[in-house]
Order: C-alpha cells, then structure tokens, then sequence
C-alpha cells in the first residue's frame, strides 16, 4: 500500500516561478540556499536610497509575510499517536508525500454527505517497519492503532474530536484494495485490524468508521511512529504533565512528576504509555495522547513557531515526510488549503472525547460500544452540534434569521373536509396507509379512506385532476411530503379525489423523526479541550 518515497536532494527541485506560489524560507530564514535560489538579505536604505530601497526592503518582506499567513493552519490537524501536520503550498515538499487512492463502494451504501462540514479520519499506524527491536514486534506492518474522527463544523466555529479504541469490537466490511483484490469482511474483530491485517489499506479504516458511526468521511491521513519523534523535534518540543512519577520499561517512559517538555524519543514513549498510568489499558493511553495533540496544537500556534523560519521549515518537512493520505488531498496545495480552511477553529472550541465504550461481556481485554450514549455521540457529531458549548449553527441562525413561510403559506386556503382522498399502500409494510388516514383524519381530511395497496415503490406521490393543485398542496402538507411529491394526472376526471400513494419513503422518514438528534451529550462523556494547560497522566 505505501508507495516507495525517493530522496531528492533540494537542489533537484523545481521551484515555482516568480509571480508564482512564492517562495519558501530557508532554515537560517532567508531562502533555500541548496535549491540554487539567492538569499536575499535586507538593508537599512541610506539617506540617497528613495522609493527603489523601500520597494526593495518590502519585496523581501513578502516571502516571509506569506509564509506566516497560511501556517497559522498548522495547528488544524495535528494527528494520532502524537502526531502533526503542517502544510506548505511549495513544490519542495510535494515528493515528501505519499497519496493512495481508496475504493469505497457505492454512494448508497455510505452515509449522506457532511455538506459544508468536514469528517477527516486520523489514523496512527504502529507500524515497525524500518525501526529497530526496542520498539517491539520488529518489521510489523501496522495496524490502527490510534484512531481519531476529527469533526470540524461547517461554520468553523468549532471542532470535535472522537478517539477510537483500538480494543474495541466492531464488524469490519469487505473492502477492496488497490490492485482490485477484496479482503472479506468480518462480523466482529478488533478495530485496530481495520488496517494491516491480510492487507487492509486505510480504505478499509475508512469503510469501518462510517459503518460504525454513520457519519460520512471526507479525507484520511495516517502517520506512524516516526512522525511523533520528527515532529516534536521540529517545534523544538511539546509540554505535558505528569501528575505522579512514572516508570514504564514497555514504552520506556521515565518521568518525574510535574510538567516536561518531550520530543523525539521521549514523546513517543510518552503517548505510548500505558502500563504505568490509570489502569493500564488503551482507554488510560487515550487522554495522555489527546493531553499531547492538544499541546502540539498550541506549540504550533505559537508566536515562537510562527516567526520562526528554522521552525517552520523543519516542521513542514518532516510533516510531510510523516503523511499518507487520500489521492482527494494528494498534493501539498490541497492539504495547504485544507488546512488553512480548518485552522479558522479556535483553540478553545476544540474538544477531544472517546467514543462511549464498556467491558466486553465475552473478553475483559476488548471493549463494545455502550449504549445508547454512543450513538447519541455519533448523531450529535453527524447533526453538526458542538461538544464546547459553542450555539449549534442550526440553532444559532434560526434565532438571527426569521423563519421562512412554510411551504403552504402562498397556498389558497382550501376546506379539508370536502376533499376526497384515497390512500395506497406501496412501502412494501402493512399499515402504514391507515396510519396515514388518522394522520390526515385528524388534521381534518376527515373523508380520506384505505384503498387496495400499490405496487411497491420508493417514493410517494399525491396525484390530482385538473383543477384541484391547491387541495393537493395541502394534502402534501399534512403528510410531510416534499412538493415535487405533487403531480396532476391528466387520466383523472373532474368528480376525482386525490390520490396517495405510499413509498418506502415515508419509513424512513418515520424512523429519522422516531430517532430526532440529541442536543446534549452523554452526562459522563470523557473530554479535553485543547486548550486546557492542567491536564496531568496519572
């Protein structure tokens, strides 16, 4: 599934040209002096200097200025397992990318569209390839071992974050990978399995998360190991806190109580922990590891980050290195963009949470979904409602935006007790027509009646004769249906009543209302914010 990255040395790559993306400040904050480009160094104008100097003077600030303006996005996915991105619109880095293309299946086997909202799956593989032993299962492949859905909404005002445990018990559907080979699914397995096991790519994660959640996802990125010691490097380190001394010979983690800035090979013990904090499993490693991402979210933020061209150079290249992700967000131009678009999120409307998990009955080792406080989370998160308290978009427009006539409003008024209406069945299950007959009965149609049922058919429909639209439309009202469900039938004549025919429709349409989405979340949901400075393992 990875592709083999070639090394170029920066000498070898094509720039853009001036007039172009801009150009990338070196690591001693001029320009990249290995790829063949003059630094430019400014000078004070003297006395005779004029408008050239000044011109001059502020050409060579507009790099420099461009380049602080988009890596405020930076900070926007910094991803699993300690894990960070940074992203740069600069040919330099393209070749440091990997992109694998995803086979998902159809669209009516997925979960509908987020719209303006963005699902983006963050996958930490704890693959040893190329380590050494001191890391454990020496050569492995990978699977997913640190995963997150990071939701962003569609104003940007806010974002959420769920952990999955890898422990947890889920069916895996078969999925397809690249060669066109399809790895079977299985009815109940391990999520970490999703990824590695007989050749499953990150496809198959992504197929896994949206069967579990229902929530439709966008993009993936993944990283390994490697990604958390280059990266916490490049920001020169990231804070956590301990809140008791901890000694794990499995991860090698020492560390005294108190507060630490960790990078490279000490970071990656550090969200690796487990053994050594809380009771020892996955569930204790996750709020270490979103204590981590949330810190490196604020490092990256930084002003120290931001101003400074070793930092961000060195950032952007080992993000890059680190990154694997769907061919959608393949180039260094998209994943700037997208980053840019996500950093709008303020630091402290983000929130991390585990998805809600409880023992398995069957295994003490695994983990199932608890519910109904699961997928309470994973509507709350598909209906676009924040976990930081930030007012839902929905709810917040409807209060500034006056509400829009029905769409009844501009109909003729019309008297429903004179009009006639049979109701057919066609949603292939018994009773709804008469359902559909008290429904109307009691809106006042009290002369519609059950008539044979229909052949099966999705979509309901209301027809009428000429003459009668305006009853129609009313009718269509009463009964939730959309207006296009209106259709005149040039066949019927003028003493005809109106026509309803029932589609598999209208049970879906009762299932959405029976399971409305929660406005609040689970009274025990486990969260951090990433703004949060106090947060210590223990």
């Amino acid at each position: 599934m990875q592709q083999d990255r070639q090394e170029v040395d920066p000498a070898d790559q094509q720039f853009p040209p001036a007039g172009g993306l801009g150009r990338m400040p070196g690591p001693d904050g001029g320009q990249d002096r290995a790829a063949g480009i003059p630094v430019q160094r400014r000078r004070a104008p003297g006395p005779t200097a004029g408008r050239a100097a000044r011109r001059r003077q502020a050409a060579a600030e507009r790099p420099r200025r461009r380049a602080l303006k988009w890596t405020a996005g930076v900070g926007a996915l910094v991803l699993a397992a300690g894990c960070g991105g940074a992203y740069y619109a600069y040919q330099h880095f393209n070749n440091n990318l990997t992109a694998v293309k995803v086979q998902l299946g159809s669209e009516a086997e997925r979960p509908k569209a987020a719209g303006d909202a963005l699902n983006i799956l963050v996958i930490g593989t704890d693959s040893r390839e190329g380590l050494g032993r001191e890391y454990g299962d020496e050569g492995s492949t990978g699977h997913a071992d640190t995963t997150l859905l990071f939701h962003v909404a569609k104003d940007r005002s806010n974002a959420t974050v769920i952990s999955i445990p890898r422990d947890l018990m889920v069916p895996i559907p078969e999925c397809e990978i690249t060669g066109g080979k399809k790895i079977p699914g299985s009815a109940r397995t391990m999520f970490n399995e999703s990824l590695g096991q007989e050749g499953r790519d990150p496809g198959c994660t992504w197929k896994t998360v949206e069967k579990m959640t229902g929530i439709r996802v966008d993009h993936f990125v993944m990283v390994d190991f490697d990604a958390v010691k280059s990266l916490s490097t490049a920001v020169g380190g990231v804070e956590v806190c301990a809140g008791k001394d901890i000694n794990d010979p499995d991860s090698h983690l020492r560390m005294t109580k108190g507060r630490h800035v960790v990078q490279g090979d000490e970071a990656l013990a550090f969200v690796r922990t487990r053994h050594a904090v809380g009771l020892g499993g996955d569930l204790t490693r996750i709020p270490l590891q979103q204590q981590f991402i949330s810190s490196m979210i604020r490092s990256i933020k930084s002003s120290d980050t931001l101003t400074s061209p070793t930092k961000l150079w060195k950032l952007a290249d080992a993000a890059t290195k680190a990154l694997t992700v769907d061919d959608g967000i393949g180039s260094v131009d998209k994943l700037k963009d997208l980053a840019l678009d996500i950093s709008k999120v303020d630091t402290k409307n983000i929130t991390f949470t585990t998805v809600p998990v409880l023992d398995d009955p069957k295994d003490e080792n695994r983990l199932v979904l608890k519910q109904p406080d699961a997928a309470q989370v994973f509507s709350l998160v598909a209906d676009d409602r924040s976990l930081t308290g930030t007012a839902a978009p929905d709810a917040a427009a409807a209060e500034a935006t006056p509400a829009a006539p029905s769409p009844t409003a501009t109909t003729p008024p019309v008297d429903a007790k004179d009009v006639r209406v049979a109701v057919r069945n066609g949603s292939g299950t018994p009773g709804q027509a008469q359902q559909a007959v008290d429904k109307l009965r009691a809106k006042g149609f009290t002369k519609a009646t059950t008539a044979p049922n229909a052949a099966a058919t999705p979509i309901s429909s209301v027809s009428y004769p000429a003459g009668k639209a305006a009853e129609a439309a009313a009718l269509a009202a009463s009964l939730g249906l959309p207006a296009d469900a209106v259709k005149e039938d040039p066949k019927a004549g003028g003493r005809d009543g109106l026509a309803v025919v029932l589609g598999k429709d209208v049970l879906a349409a009762a299932s959405a209302s029976a399971a409305a989405a929660p406005t609040e979340a689970p009274k025990d949901l486990q969260r951090v914010q990433a703004d949060d400075t106090d947060v210590c393992a223990k």
